[in-house]
């Protein structure tokens, strides 16, 4: 299947500590492009994975669940570790849950976390997908999440329910082991969220172990706020963050 151009992977950098990011269900590396960019511009390594199933047709993500998902940004972390001194961990939505379980999985190794309206759970209608899904196969994609006039993510026009389904799993999954969390913890979170409520942050600050967590109100954006008019806000106290723990 042919990837899309804005969807290929990126790699860029030569600093040496990385900085992994990890992209939300539906969309691709195109909505973490210039927030990776500017990393870079601050001195770090950066890598950006496509997700299997992202970034071609919907009816490809069909094929692909939430174990392809996190071994695709496990298998890139460790080959960061094994060549930079230090790697942190950067995802949006579904993207942020990838990001914790990885820092459930490798605690000592994971410098800290920065997530972007972090997806862990969603609205209770949700829990009738596992049922619906034989009746429908897809739901049509929202309208863009972006309220910055002319704004677009790439995602794509419809979701699969089954891979709904399975991030539903993975997000019980990553519920379940969020005490082994403890590394810094910068956690953005839109005000105007149609996709993801409030509540999950909430979730992931309340039961981490980390010792330093900053909560960080997005007032203007919606839930692909790396796109949207807080982005500069987003970029700026994200490398602040990396800079201050790679010490």
């Amino acid at each position: 299947m042919q990837v899309n151009e804005f969807a290929r992977d990126q790699m860029a950098g030569s600093g040496p500590t990385a900085v992994l990011f990890c992209h939300g269900l539906t969309a691709s590396p195109w909505t973490l492009r210039e927030w990776a960019q500017a990393t870079e511009r601050g001195g770090f390594t950066v890598s950006v994975p496509r997700l299997p199933g992202h970034g071609t047709t919907w009816q490809e993500l069909t094929i692909s669940d939430w174990r392809d998902w996190y071994a695709r940004v496990e298998r890139e972390f460790l080959l960061l570790r094994r060549t930079h001194r230090r790697v942190f961990v950067a995802g949006i939505s579904m993207g942020a849950a990838l990001a914790l379980k990885l820092a459930e999985q490798h605690p000592d190794d994971v410098a800290g976390l920065v997530l972007v309206n972090p997806a862990v759970q969603g609205y209770p209608k949700l829990a009738l997908v596992p049922f619906i899904k034989y009746l429908m196969p897809a739901a049509n994609g929202m309208d863009s999440e972006i309220s910055l006039p002319g704004g677009f993510d790439h995602s794509y026009p419809q979701t699969p329910l089954r891979t709904v389904q399975s991030m539903m799993q993975l997000w019980s999954e990553v519920r379940s082991w969020l005490d082994l969390v403890r590394c810094p913890l910068l956690v953005f979170r839109s005000d105007i969220d149609r996709v993801v409520p409030g509540s999950p942050a909430d979730v992931v600050v309340r039961q981490v172990s980390s010792t330093e967590i900053q909560l960080r109100p997005l007032t203007r954006s919606g839930h692909v706020a790396t796109k949207d008019y807080d982005a500069d806000q987003i970029f700026a106290e994200s490398l602040d963050f990396f800079d201050r723990h790679d010490q």
